[in-house]
Parts: C-alpha cells; sequence; structure tokens
C-alpha cells in the first residue's frame, strides 16, 4: 500500500486527459439525454481510455488512470442538467442557453454534490456492504489493465463507436436509413400503436440496463400504448379532429405521460423511505468519524474546515445568480432577496437530503440506473408547493408573478440536479477508489476539476442542439422539420408539473393513477423478490413515461445483452467487458456524430443539409433499409461478444 500511494496519481498531464474525455463524454451524454432521456456512465470507457493513453506516453499508474475516470465520469455525469434547463426555454424565459449563467449554475450545483457526499464516504463507502456495481467494475478494469491492458475491449471501444458514427452519418445526414418505425391500429375510437427505434446509442444503452429493467421498461410501455391510450381515446373527446396518429401522441402526451410520473415519483418516495435509516445512520457515523484538523490525512477526505469555505463560496455565488435572476422581475428588493435566500436554503437542504439518497441508490443500482428523475419530480413538486404556500401567507413577491415563479422553480431545481447528478456519481468513483488504494481527498479534488470543465462544454452543446434540432413542440426558427425535433422528455415534464402547480392546472387525477399502480408494482415487486425475480417499480415508468420508440429499442438492447450472458462460454471471461465497451462505443459514436450533425446544419440554416434521398422516394424504403441495418447490428453485436475471450 506504501508503495502504490508514492506511485504518480494527481498529475497535470491526467488532469489535461480528463478534460479532453470530458468534451467527449458530457456532448453524448447531452445528446443521448435530449433525445431518449437517458444518459450512461462513462467511467468504465473513460478508464479504457486512459490506460491506453497514458500508458503510451509512459510511467503511467493504476492510480492516475483513476484519477483521469473520476475527473471525465464526474463531467460526464454532470450533463444530467439536460432534465431541467431546456425547461427554461419551454416556459419562454430564455431564447437561448446563456453561457455564464448556464455554466455558473452547473458548475455550482455540481460541486455542492462533491462536498455534500464527503462525510457520507466513510459510512457508505469504507464501513459498507453496498455492491456499487459500477465502481467495482471500473476497479476490476484499472487493475486488469495495470498488467495489460485488453486490445480486445479497446477495439470494441472505438470499432463500436466508428460503426455507430457512420450509421448515424448516413441515417441522421445522409437520410437513406429510417431512425425508427411504427404502425398505428384503430378498433372504434380505441388507437393503438406499436413502435421501433433503430437508434445503435438506445442499443448499447439497453445493454447496459440489463434484462430486467429492459422488460420492465417494455411492460410500462404496453400498459401505455396498449391500455390507457386505447382506453383514453376511446373515451376522450377530439374536438381538432386529429388524424389517428396525432390525436393518440396528443393523448400519451397530455394525460399518460403523468401516469408514468405518478409511477415514479411514488417508487421514488418508497425507495427514500426503505433508505432512510441507513442514510441517518450513515451521516452520523462520517460526522463522528470526521477529522477535525485542517491538515490533509493522507488516506482521507478534504478537511471540514475547507469543505466548509468551498460551501461557503459556492452559496455566496448561488444566492448572486439567484437575486439576478430575480432582479428583473422589479428589481432588487427585500422580497426578491428574500426569495432568492429560499431558494438558496432548498439548495442546501434538499439538496443534502437528495445527495444521500442518491449516493445510496447508486450504491446499489449503479449510476446509470439510479432514478434521478424521479427525484427530480419529487423536487419540483416540493419547491413548487412551497412557492404556493409562500403566496398564500404574502411572503411572495407579486412583482415575480406566476411566470416567474414558474421559471425561478426551474432555475433552483437546474442547481439540485446538478447536484444529485454528481452525488450520484461521486461515492461510485470512490468505491473505485478504495479498491485500488486511491487517496479520497485527491479523487474529491478531482471531481470538482470535472465539475468546472464539464460546465464549460454544457452551454454550446445545449445550444447547439435546440438551434438545430429544437425540442418537440418548441422549434427556434420556422421551417424547421418537428419530426427531427429532439424528445426531451424530462424538461417538458418537469415544465408541466411546474406550471399546473403555479396555475392550478395539473391533471392529479393521473398523477393519483400512476400512484396507485406504483403502489401494485411496488408489492408485485416484493413477492417477486422471494422467488430470486423483480420487476422495478422505476422502470415500468419510465416505460409509460418514455416515447415508445426509445422504450422498445432499450428493451431490444437489453435482450440481446440477455442472449450474450446467456450463451457465454465459461472461458470467455472477457466478453463481459467487451460487451460493456462496444455497447459505450455505440453510444459514443451516435452521440458524437449527432453533434457533428447538428453543427453542420446550424452553418447550413437547415438540418437536411447533407440529404442524398431523392424526392419522390416512398417512406417505406429509408424505414425498411433502417430495420435491416438495425437487426443485422443487433446480430454482429451477439456474434462480437460471444468470440471474446
Amino acid at each position: 500500500m506504501n508503495a502504490t500511494r508514492r506511485a504518480r496519481e494527481l498529475s497535470l498531464r491526467g488532469i489535461i486527459l480528463g478534460a479532453l474525455i470530458t468534451l467527449v463524454f458530457t456532448a453524448s451524454n447531452i445528446y443521448l439525454g435530449l433525445k431518449v432521456g437517458l444518459t450512461v456512465a462513462s467511467s468504465i470507457p473513460a478508464a479504457v481510455i486512459s490506460m491506453a493513453v497514458l500508458r503510451a506516453m509512459g510511467g503511467s499508474s493504476i492510480l492516475e488512470n483513476n484519477i483521469v475516470q473520476t475527473q471525465a465520469s464526474a463531467a460526464g455525469t454532470l450533463s444530467c442538467v439536460f432534465a431541467s434547463l431546456p425547461a427554461l426555454i419551454m416556459v419562454g424565459y430564455w431564447q437561448h442557453f446563456p453561457f455564464i449563467e448556464t455554466a455558473l449554475l452547473s458548475a455550482a450545483g455540481g460541486m455542492t454534490g462533491v462536498l455534500f457526499t464527503i462525510p457520507l464516504r466513510r459510512a457508505m463507502v469504507t464501513e459498507s456492504a453496498l455492491p456499487y456495481p459500477e465502481g467495482v467494475a471500473a476497479a476490476e478494469i484499472l487493475k486488469a489493465g495495470e498488467k495489460d491492458t485488453s486490445p480486445v475491449a479497446l477495439r470494441a471501444l472505438t470499432g463500436g463507436g466508428v460503426i455507430a458514427a457512420v450509421v448515424t452519418f448516413v441515417s441522421g445526414g445522409l437520410r437513406l436509413l429510417a431512425d425508427e418505425a411504427s404502425v398505428t391500429l384503430s378498433w372504434g375510437h380505441a388507437i393503438f400503436r406499436g413502435s421501433c427505434g433503430f437508434s445503435l446509442a438506445m442499443l448499447g444503452a439497453g445493454y447496459l440496463v440489463g434484462i430486467e429493467g429492459g422488460l420492465a421498461m417494455l411492460l410500462g410501455a404496453v400498459l401505455a400504448w396498449g391500455g390507457f391510450v386505447p382506453f383514453l381515446t376511446a373515451h376522450e373527446a377530439n374536438p381538432a379532429n386529429l388524424g389517428p396518429d396525432a390525436h393518440a401522441t396528443s393523448v400519451w402526451m397530455h394525460d399518460v405521460r403523468f401516469i408514468g410520473a405518478g409511477m415514479i415519483a411514488i417508487a421514488s418516495i418508497w425507495t427514500l423511505g426503505c433508505m432512510m435509516g441507513p442514510i441517518i445512520g450513515g451521516i452520523r457515523a462520517s460526522l463522528r468519524a470526521a477529522p477535525a484538523g485542517g491538515r490533509h490525512d493522507d488516506g482521507g477526505d478534504l478537511p471540514l474546515r475547507q469543505v466548509g469555505l468551498l460551501a461557503a463560496g459556492i452559496s455566496i455565488v448561488l444566492t448572486g445568480m439567484f437575486i439576478a435572476f430575480l432582479a428583473p422581475f422589479g428589481g432588487v428588493t427585500a422580497g426578491t432577496i428574500g426569495l432568492a435566500l429560499t431558494g438558496m436554503a432548498c439548495c442546501m437542504l434538499i439538496g443534502f437530503l437528495v445527495a444521500a439518497t442518491c449516493g445510496y441508490m447508486a450504491g446499489i443500482v449503479g449510476s446509470s440506473s439510479s432514478p434521478i428523475s424521479g427525484i427530480a419530480i419529487v423536487a419540483v413538486i416540493l419547491i413548487a408547493s412551497l412557492f404556493i404556500g409562500m403566496r398564500a401567507l404574502g411572503l411572495f413577491p407579486a412583482s415575480v408573478g406566476e411566470h416567474g415563479g414558474i421559471a425561478f422553480c426551474l432555475y433552483i431545481l437546474s442547481a439540485l440536479i446538478a447536484s444529485a447528478a454528481i452525488s450520484n456519481d461521486n461515492l461510485q468513483d470512490l468505491k473505485t477508489g478504495q479498491l485500488v488504494g486511491a487517496t479520497p481527498w485527491r479523487q474529491q479534488v478531482a471531481l470538482l476539476i470535472g465539475c468546472a470543465t464539464g460546465a464549460l462544454v454544457i452551454p454550446p452543446v445545449l445550444n447547439i442542439l435546440y438551434q438545430t434540432y429544437g425540442f418537440v413542440g418548441y422549434l427556434p426558427h420556422p421551417g424547421m422539420d418537428p419530426t427531427r425535433a429532439l424528445a426531451a422528455p424530462q424538461p417538458a415534464l418537469l415544465m408541466m408539473i411546474a406550471s399546473g402547480i403555479f396555475l392550478h392546472q395539473l391533471d392529479w387525477n393521473m398523477l393519483a393513477i400512476g400512484g396507485v399502480l406504483a403502489v401494485v408494482t411496488i408489492a408485485t415487486d416484493l413477492l417477486l423478490r422471494r422467488r430470486g425475480r423483480s420487476l422495478p417499480p422505476l422502470a415500468v415508468g419510465i416505460g409509460i413515461y418514455l416515447p415508445p420508440a426509445v422504450t422498445v429499442t432499450l428493451a431490444v438492447g437489453a435482450l440481446v445483452g440477455w442472449i450474450c450472458n446467456r450463451r457465454r462460454v465459461p472461458s470467455a471471461t472477457g466478453s463481459s467487458q467487451v460487451g460493456t465497451m462496444l455497447a459505450s462505443g455505440l453510444i459514443v459514436g451516435e452521440s458524437l456524430m449527432g453533434v457533428a450533425l447538428s453543427a453542420v446544419a446550424g452553418f447550413a440554416g437547415r438540418d437536411s443539409a447533407l440529404s442524398i434521398l431523392p424526392a419522390g422516394v416512398p417512406p417505406i424504403v429509408p424505414g425498411m433499409a433502417g430495420a435491416v441495418v438495425f437487426a443485422g447490428m443487433c446480430v454482429w453485436f451477439i456474434r462480437y461478444v460471444l468470440r471474446a475471450r
């Protein structure tokens, strides 16, 4: 251990490499999040890239590679602010994403997530039996790479990225392949729809989600489009005389999605209730064991004195941003300052509770599967309800009004989501560090650097994607193709919840139905766990909440992963790592090509600038071509993983 401690760890070249990897994974995660509402952890691919690059440079160590993946994973995770920042566009407060406000809010929120989880490390990582699946996997890859970086795994990462980029260019750029195929059927007034997307990024994400989560999301899609949508379209009026496809989409967007939101919220509260005892115990144990001095303990955390100073500085920055946000609504008055301080208190109090909850959940199910969306729904309901209560008591400034209150609620929520995302990732990285003998305080410094680095990438990527594709229902320029708009599911839902609470227009009946369905699903899950099975309630809610093409494609990816795991021969010990690398490569390749195509379309002024599809070609032709390519990729994925040794 002493020899390991003397190895190179927090180095300048590692920080620079981590920053470069950050550019890649932050951009790709923002694109993937706005397109399908999901992100994936970047720790494992970042570790593989780091081992290959630093080994070529010479003098690398497992500790230095660990710092690089820690920094890169934090920045990639910070991209989760895509779940709330676009909502400020949707409510009409922003017309674009201002660089300084977006970057500062993301960085400050993310840094609070690092600081909140420092007191939790000892109880939740060092002295805990939590599995931390992604942290353990990253540690195993780092240990294997210390002896010999697997060329097969590295080829899988780069090869998957290149193939996905080429397919995305042919489909999204040249338009020769369709993105998805769907079938809409009517039985009387009831409308049914089946869809499947052809996204390789979603295929890779489904592989990482796993078979239980994938099937649970598929069940949610079946309930939504085979049950709720047909029932509601058969019994609700259609005054606008929309076609079957448009009517079904409208019912799903304005009614059925709230059932999914209710399920996600109740499932998150259930998870929080189950974990509250261990969380409180962990906080007490960590505070009792925390170092009191101001000097670094080489084997411990950042001293509490420095943590306190950092927290105070971040609090001042956030308070100043909140005051600046409210200033246009009647100037800087006692009322707006009081409201800004209330927002600051929400960030600190709710943020700490959210950090503890997300960190604990990440320890059980991993960062990628942790339900940050559900936590965000609970948080936005709490903040909006608090403001409504303040307005009833006369404590909410009248000059801010309803529109300003909705926007400010979403602004605070963005800082909270950044905090939740980083805390979700932080303890996972610290578990990796524990297993490889890293220094916790150096990892925490790397996490803070990662937050600052990732925050610089977020505003330009958000602007490029919005100006090129727009969001569903919110297009920045006339004449844009609405079928190419990014779904942005989380921002749309959070905006509707905040607006519904402020304007007293929220359909609580649909939320209540989702809550009841969540209770039934939780009870079913408890029964199945006695038999060694599970039905994750959050995954079912997400299946109702996401578009059907996304959910079905994720389920296909989960099925591909199940086949790979079932048919893997005992000697193929590396195939699991290769499958993870290949899935990550598909995600990164499609996402980066999507961002590049966005830039091209932005310069050209239209999103079909590279299209070579001849006019008059029936839509079924690119649809069939896309289906054939996607099916071929699924078969190739399975064969590639099974050949790994």
